[in-house]
């Protein structure tokens, strides 16, 4: 009970503790409030100057619990009242006063003006006649009272024979009337977790107390944000005339139906709300238009304005156009101004916080956030708003538009619990399950059913025929509420979903009116229609009509092992001919391109490992697991033993930089795991220059230096160490004065509102790289070691017999060569005492690239980020492409296909980037898609899906550095004459080879670094070249007019030749090595060159 107001110290005169005070605003009635008659129901007196709610009646409690005997209330004449105990009493279905004091000699019942006007935010209009109360919330009356004698006698308006019904569009629910916590909780979960307010307008008789005390958790974890701009009021306008719209993504994981983004339409008028999902978000201008006209045949009403954001989507030629000749007004918000589109933003928030509610509380996994969107706004609809004066959107609908067949309502149920659907007659047999196990994701958006999902057989049903265990979620609860265990749900790991077809049961609708093709449908049509025209026939005779296949793409089965027993015995119980039917596999599995037989017990090993551990993504994942906990244990006592940072209040004017937690793990030699690792690293992209950093220039090891040490290595049969420095950052002072946020996971009560204070560099701060690598210079400068010029990141120590020990750094990976092993060990001890240095071993894995050596030469390969990119990209059971690049395709600027995601694109070919390190097969394909990173359309994304298939035929191939007795350096190059079809230009391309080794880069940095090793080069230069004469022009004074514009070029080639540096030699054309470089080829040429390249696939599984 709240603390009541107490007149104790204003008498002293009693022993007794006084809670409260009574008074009655006529003295002359005083005395009547205490006869003995109790004949009559007691009437509810106004009183301003009461304290308390009072009452003498016991019988009209609902709730009460007894006081201590010494509590007591002071009447108007001085006198002391004990007080028997407290309770709350139900006046009417919006009137219940809650800490009502019971005073047995007390024979009316006062109501307090004060306590009223607090507990429930109204206030109250006295007139000569009468007196009501308003809630400030609503406007709505609450209650009056009626002059009578000159008191105000409160009027009764409760009910006990009324039920409770709740209505939602053109159906209604009743329940039955339950004081109970239990039926307000169930209808609570049910609804989506509705605000209680609302909850207690469709259901007044089963709260018996004030609804503020209501509390559920899940609530808390879904819909806690901060404090609100303030809300416009409702403004009437005709239904349809203005629409609200936002676009919500992309989802970091994808919805089993393959889609990442959701686009939101909102009536002005009715707040009606749809939603679709998308698989782009280029998606948006046809569902408008769908959406467009579906309003305009269903409602014969025309959209009139368009209000969004300042979304390019919404500016792009083709939904421009639309807006223009259809007449509508396109209202955007301005730039970073959100709240000018609020109506769209709080309903994505509204639909998010309900499809949180819904899926935390049945702890349904993630990939099924769609539908979870999809039922949120299908609720909402049906739900009260305070701007409609609690009505429901559907209502408000069917006002304008009373025999709409659009708004259908069936009874509803708890989002994710376990359902039991009905299987027709002509599907099983007399010995059959007459019903299949699935979880309910929803309501049908064009039928009148449930729509359930079965994780078996991978497809929806809609069926009305449906039995609920509501109280039975079909997923197990997981470690920490709101987040999928990894552990527990392996087996709905996101890619394996939208590898594998997904089909329906029963006239499933799609979630949209169209759903344009994702990165997966972007493959050859041809090869898709013939993959899977067969299985779907096979997989959908028992469907009685299929509807539009979302995601009808081949795919890998879910790895071994990852299916629980449940879903097991499930599948085994099944009939076989059911279980034929749901079979899912692809033609083209991974396990044909790539076999681990010719890879030595100790490598097959390592690159075991290296693929096993799954490395979470973000601090909650990591806490799930020990050895991840432990990491992140680590990582923070070094950073306070390093004294990294100081708890303080940001200054005033002052801009902390964010932080998220990274995790890696380290392999020692043998492939076992050294260490999990967790790095906490600034986002320095937040930073501003001159304010908190200044000068960031740090060099990194070019991966060409790193070829010609392989090389080097493979030939001179030097040792390769590798080394890694823990917390390598830490070691570095800061000059500057910055501040970070509190890490993730390391939050207290006693830090709460504080920032860091950083002292040392951290990882991710602009100029962490450029302390660390000063500091590191220095040191290895004071054991003897001269900087090359070639690459500011190579160390080289000469010693007087004749050899020498080299080092390499990549920010704090470390790599050891030469042939002094003595020295080599020293200055790993040297190391050691300098930073915190863990040895590695032998090097095996570097960048991401995998190192195998061999008595006959080093191969490299990124055969795990090959299979990673894959599986990130779903494209793992895709059939396979022979070469990267189709000859016949010619990629323009405009070339009139849809767009697509640019996002998406520019990360998908960065990554191809990256890759072509160790892969020249694909460098050409590559440069080519990355010249259409500003504006990416569908015939670009399909030239990027056509090297991923190439990537799934040779996901091993890589570089070999192979012994060799050609002691030189070789130069191919050629040139594609006019070969662009947009503007005619030619393209270039040369490759060098550096003792027969390919290089990236300039054959004339690969001879300055070989110079500063002191590793002789007995020939020049070789340049090879398929053009006689040009190869004459570069010999011989040979020229005329035509040469002009080459003359400066020409004379310098000449120089150079003369002088000895290079000389100039022909090669066919068919024996050209830089083919591969400038122009797509057939498969034929292709593998020659790649051959010559010096690329081997020590995966093979041929």
């Amino acid at each position: 009970m709240s603390p009541l107001l107490s007149v104790q110290s204003q008498t002293g005169s009693s022993s007794n503790q006084v809670i409260g005070s009574g008074t009655l605003a006529h003295k002359g009635n005083f005395l009547s409030a205490f006869t003995a008659s109790k004949k009559r129901k007691k009437p509810w007196i106004v009183d301003s100057g009461a304290s308390d709610h009072m009452t003498g009646d016991t019988t009209i409690f609902n709730t009460y619990s007894s006081c201590p005997n010494n509590l007591t209330v002071r009447i108007a004449d001085g006198s002391l009242s004990k007080v028997a105990g407290t309770g709350s009493i139900v006046l009417s279905r919006d009137l219940t006063l809650n800490s009502v004091l019971l005073v047995p000699n007390l024979n009316c019942n006062l109501l307090s003006i004060s306590k009223l006007t607090k507990e429930k935010r109204c206030i109250t209009n006295f007139s000569s006649t009468h007196c009501e109360f308003q809630d400030l919330d609503s406007g709505k009356t609450i209650g009056n009272a009626e002059e009578c004698s000159g008191l105000y006698i409160l009027k009764e308006r409760h009910d006990p024979q009324e039920q409770p019904q709740m209505t939602v569009g053109s159906n209604s629910f009743s329940v039955s009337c339950q004081n109970n916590d239990s039926a307000i909780r169930l209808w609570h979960y049910r609804l989506g977790h509705p605000n209680v307010m609302y909850l207690k307008h469709l259901f007044p008789l089963l709260f018996n107390k004030n609804p503020k005390s209501f509390e559920c958790e899940i609530c808390q974890l879904s819909k806690q944000v901060r404090s609100h701009f303030p809300i416009q009021p409702y403004k009437e306008s005709s239904p349809f005339s203005m629409i609200h719209n936002d676009i919500w993504g992309p989802s970091r994981i994808k919805n089993v139906t393959g889609t990442r983004w959701f686009v939101s339409f909102i009536d002005d008028h009715t707040r009606l709300t749809w939603v679709f999902l998308m698989k782009e978000k280029s998606e948006t201008s046809q569902i408008f238009k769908n959406f467009k006209n579906m309003i305009q045949t269903q409602f014969q009403s025309k959209i009139q304005i368009l209000k969004s954001d300042n979304a390019r989507d919404y500016f792009n030629s083709i939904l421009g156009e639309f807006l223009a000749q259809e007449g509508i007004v396109h209202l955007s918000s301005c730039v970073d101004t959100p709240q000018q589109n609020g109506i769209a933003e709080m309903k994505n928030r509204h639909l998010l916080e309900v499809a949180r509610s819904l899926m935390f509380s049945m702890n349904v996994p993630k990939l099924f956030w769609g539908q979870a969107v999809l039922t949120a706004a299908y609720l909402i609809n049906r739900m009260p708003s305070r701007v409609l004066k609690f009505q429901t959107p559907c209502q408000t609908l069917l006002k304008s538009f009373p025999t709409t067949r659009l708004i259908s309502t069936v009874s509803p149920k708890i989002f994710g619990c376990s359902v039991f659907v009905q299987i027709n007659q002509q599907h099983r047999s007399k010995l059959d399950p007459r019903s299949l196990k699935c979880i309910f994701l929803g309501y049908s958006s064009n039928q009148k059913g449930y729509k359930c999902y079965s994780p078996v057989t991978r497809k929806f049903y809609n069926s009305m025929d449906v039995t609920f265990f509501e109280t039975q979620p079909y997923y197990p609860k997981n470690n920490i509420q709101g987040e999928n265990s990894t552990q527990e749900y392996q087996f709905w790991d996101l890619e394996s979903f939208s590898e594998s077809p997904i089909t329906t049961e029963n006239h499933i609708p799609p979630e949209s009116f169209n759903q344009p093709e994702s990165i997966v449908d972007l493959w050859d049509k041809e090869h898709i229609q013939e993959e899977t025209e067969e299985r779907a026939l096979s997989q959908q005779t028992h469907e009685a009509e299929p509807g539009p296949n979302p995601s009808k793409l081949p795919g890998n089965n879910a790895p071994d092992g990852t299916v629980d027993s449940e879903l097991e015995n499930d599948i085994l119980n099944m009939s076989i001919a059911w279980r034929k039917g749901v079979r899912s596999c692809t033609q083209h599995p991974i396990g044909n391109f790539i076999s681990y037989d010719k890879l030595s017990p100790t490598f097959r090993a390592f690159t075991s490992s290296i693929t096993d551990i799954q490395v979470p993504q973000n601090i909650q994942e990591a806490f799930k697991y020990p050895k991840w906990k432990a990491a992140v244990d680590e990582e923070v006592r070094a950073l306070e033993k390093n004294g990294t940072w100081e708890i303080t209040d940001l200054p005033r004017g002052k801009k902390p930089v964010g932080c998220k937690w990274i995790f890696t793990v380290k392999y020692k030699a043998d492939g076992n795991v050294d260490r999990y690792k967790a790095r906490l690293v600034a986002k320095g992209f937040t930073q501003s220059y001159g304010i908190d950093y200044q000068e960031t220039f740090a060099p990194v090891a070019k991966l060409n230096t790193v070829r010609v040490l392989l090389s080097l290595a493979a030939n001179l049969d030097w040792s390769l160490h590798q080394l890694d420095v823990k917390n390598a950052f830490l070691n570095g002072d800061l000059e500057e004065e910055v501040y970070m946020d509190i890490p993730a996971g390391l939050e207290t009560t006693s830090n709460f509102n504080k920032v860091c204070r950083l002292r040392k560099s951290l990882y991710g701060l602009k100029q962490s790289p450029r302390a660390w690598f000063e500091r590191f210079t220095k040191v290895v400068k004071g054991y003897g070691f001269v900087q090359c010029q070639s690459d500011h990141t190579l160390f080289v120590k000469h010693f007087p017999e004749g050899k020498l020990a080299i080092i390499i750094v990549y920010v704090d990976d470390i790599i050891l060569t030469g042939d002094h092993e003595e020295k080599i060990d020293l200055l790993k001890k040297l190391l050691t005492k300098e930073f915190e240095i863990k040895d590695l071993g032998n090097l095996k894995y570097f960048l991401g690239m995998e190192i195998a050596r061999s008595k006959k030469g080093i191969a490299v390969s990124q055969c795990k980020y090959v299979l990673d990119l894959l599986n990130e990209t779903g494209m793992l059971g895709c059939k396979p492409a022979e070469t990267p690049m189709d000859t016949t395709v010619k990629l323009e600027e405009s070339d009139g296909s849809a767009p697509v995601d640019k996002g998406r694109y520019q990360r998908l070919v960065g990554k191809l980037i990256y890759l072509s390190h160790t892969r020249p097969d694909i460098g050409f394909s590559v440069s080519v898609v990355s010249q259409f990173m500003n504006n990416p359309t569908e015939k670009h994304m399909t030239a990027v899906i056509r090297i991923l298939r190439y990537l799934k035929m040779t996901p091993g191939k890589g570089l070999f550095f192979q012994r060799t007795t050609k002691k030189e350096i070789e130069i191919f190059s050629d040139a594609d004459w006019a070969g662009s079809v947009t503007d005619r230009r030619s393209t270039s391309g040369y490759c060098s080879f550096v003792w027969g080794t390919w290089l990236h880069g300039e054959a004339r940095n690969s001879q300055w670094l070989l110079e500063e090793l002191r590793v002789p080069l007995k020939h020049p230069m070789v340049l090879y070249c398929d053009n006689q004469a040009a190869i004459s022009i570069a010999k011989n004074p040979v020229h005329h007019d035509r040469t002009k514009h080459v003359e400066i070029d020409r004379h310098f080639i000449k120089e150079k030749i003369e002088e000895g540096v290079f000389k100039v030699s022909y090669t066919p054309t068919n024996c050209q090595t830089a083919d591969i470089l400038t122009k797509a080829l057939a498969r034929v040429n292709f593998e020659d060159l790649t051959e010559k390249l010096g690329m081997i696939n020590i995966y093979n599984a041929a």
